[in-house]
């Protein structure tokens, strides 16, 4: 029994929806998600876990603010969710990643999701004899279990590995993973429900008609995703320039594809996929920025998701047995999958952090495995139906929060977070003190750019010949800025060389329109040069002493320099 719910007075609850409770249900779960990601971030815990804990708390568990047919309604935000998570994994399924790692990513594929099909299948079967002493049933309930458990949930884990900012061979191969072992599920869950079918006295269709019925899914979804998604690169190769109309374009692609998925009782996340995979591979290239515009907006519907998810999930009616069931469904299925990735990564010689990390990236579950165990409900009803998915759903409350911390806790491990960025997501974090010229900072007490009032042109000539700055910046006796030296005045220094010994810095210098302090953000310094139409700013401190000299081609060195290292990292990866 649910103790929560009774806090709550009855009006808070949401019983049905209209037009008015829509809008404000969905201001509600934005506003309380968003707050419970934010605050699981502060506590060094992927976000996603902070929209499954408020789903909890407003869901079927905690206060029953969102009732189950409420919960029931808003499914089409999980269709939708679960598409754009395709789409945007089957962008980088790209095919020259799939030739180099495609004999990898099947040879993992297949032990991941086959060992602990055995694994939870067999000791399930065991323990569920041992309790109930019926062998039919048990050995129907392994199967189905074991079918089910080599399902990964996509959505919890690219949430991580994008709220991380992760790229490397283990960001490449749990991709890839995740993007193809439903499939492998799919197949394994037909098997198993024929046979399960036979054991409880059902008549339902033979292994054939399900393998057919399967291919017809995953062949039709693909085919028409692909055709969505060749149609979609018509569309927006000729309106680059206008981003909210690719955007429109992308999502009205995308959602049709769900859509006619529903009607058609196709795979909406394989299609959305075939999608994402036409657009990265066949269209042309400028189509590129679609991914991209689509991530961006994303956020709110994955807090959506999230937060329904959570939601969803009743710890209250599970029983003993079920308790008993569920926990080793646990401790099997991570046992099958550590084991089954590791053996696949070591007979494909996959790269040392693939085999030390890819298990701890493959716990969660969602999805597939609740629709599968939704399916097990429908088709078993009156026999093991419902105590699959009470299993299910007690196992997806606790690996839905344990997931993305493992997850998180691997592509640390791995080295891999913080390396999928470009100069524009390095310029949102870098000060002008972090800029650096030939190997030096431009700042300092010892900056080769600071030079006194006093300072011989001729020795600026010959410093310039062995500095990496085209730009010098004169001091004070105060130590402050007395003004600046540019390129084109030691050009014309250099005109006039009979005559430079009697020149000092005070003779060629130009006052200084503006400065910027060490401490100002790359993009805020870009803006002040744009402004005062300068190739070189002044560095000055809080109380005015000069420090060095901001050039624009030092930045754009010292961007470019980082995006290289970065590059060479992954490359030192595997």
């Amino acid at each position: 029994m649910n103790i929560f719910a009774e806090f709550l007075p009855e009006f808070m609850h949401f019983n049905a929806l209209n037009g008015a409770n829509l809008i404000l249900l969905t201001g509600i779960i934005l506003l309380l998600g968003a707050m419970g990601g934010r605050l699981f971030q502060k506590l060094r815990i992927p976000q996603v876990v902070g929209y499954i804990v408020i789903g909890i708390l407003i869901g079927q568990s905690g206060f029953q603010l969102l009732r189950a047919d409420v919960i029931a309604s808003l499914d089409p935000v999980s269709q939708m969710a679960l598409s754009l998570i395709g789409f945007l994994i089957g962008g980088e399924l790209k095919l020259n990643v799939l030739k180099k790692y495609g004999k990898q990513f099947i040879g993992i594929l297949l032990f991941e999701a086959i060992v602990p099909f055995f694994v939870v299948g067999t000791l399930v079967t065991v323990i569920s004899y041992l309790l109930t002493k019926d062998l039919s049933t048990s050995l129907a309930i392994g199967l189905i279990l074991g079918a089910i458990s080599s399902a990964t949930a996509p959505a919890a884990t690219t949430d991580v590995l994008r709220e991380n900012r992760t790229r490397g061979p283990l960001t490449t191969t749990v991709l890839g993973i995740v993007a193809m072992d439903d499939a492998v599920a799919l197949i394994l869950y037909a098997f198993a429900s024929s046979i399960a079918s036979s054991l409880l006295g059902y008549t339902g269709g033979s292994l054939g008609t399900q393998l057919l019925q399967l291919a017809y899914d995953v062949f039709v979804s693909m085919i028409l995703g692909s055709v969505i998604g060749f149609f979609l690169s018509r569309f927006i190769r000729n309106i680059m320039t206008d981003e909210g109309r690719i955007l429109a374009f992308s999502l009205g692609a995308i959602f049709l594809s769900t859509g006619l998925c529903t009607m058609l009782n196709l795979d909406n996340i394989l299609a959305a996929m075939s999608v994402g995979f036409f657009m990265v591979n066949f269209a042309p290239i400028k189509t590129r920025p679609t991914f991209a515009l689509v991530e961006k907006f994303t956020p709110p519907i994955y807090v959506l998701f999230f937060v329904l998810v959570g939601a969803k999930l009743n710890i209250w009616n599970v029983t003993a047995y079920v308790g008993i069931i569920a926990l080793i469904y646990i401790a099997c299925r991570t046992i099958g999958k550590s084991f089954g990735s590791r053996l696949g990564a070591r007979i494909t010689k996959a790269p040392e952090t693939v085999r030390k990390f890819l298990p701890w990236c493959l716990l969660s579950q969602a999805g597939v495995a609740i629709g599968l165990s939704i399916a097990a409900g429908n088709t078993y009803f009156d026999t093991i139906g419902p105590t699959i998915i009470l299993i299910i759903t007690a196992t997806t409350f606790v690996v839905q929060l344990l997931g993305p911390v493992c997850v998180k806790y691997a592509v640390d491990g791995a080295g891999e977070c913080g390396l999928d960025i470009n100069e524009e997501d390095i310029m949102k974090t870098c000060k002008v003190s972090d800029v650096t010229s030939g190997g030096k900072p431009i700042c300092g007490p010892d900056s080769p750019a600071v030079v006194t009032e006093n300072t011989k042109v001729s020795d600026i000539l010959d410093s310039f010949g062995h500095q990496h700055n085209l730009n010098y910046v004169v001091r004070d006796e105060a130590g402050k800025t007395a003004g600046i030296i540019t390129l084109d005045h030691l050009k014309e220094s250099l005109l006039i060389m009979d005559m430079t010994d009697g020149l000092m810095a005070m003779d060629i210098l130009e006052p200084c329109t503006a400065s910027c302090p060490p401490d100002m953000l790359i993009p805020d310094a870009l803006k002040l040069l744009d402004t005062n139409d300068t190739e070189a700013l002044p560095i000055v401190d809080a109380d005015g002493k000069l420090l060095g000299v901001l050039e624009r081609p030092a930045i754009d060195h010292y961007l470019h320099t980082r995006v290289v290292e970065l590059h060479k990292k992954i490359a030192s990866l595997g």
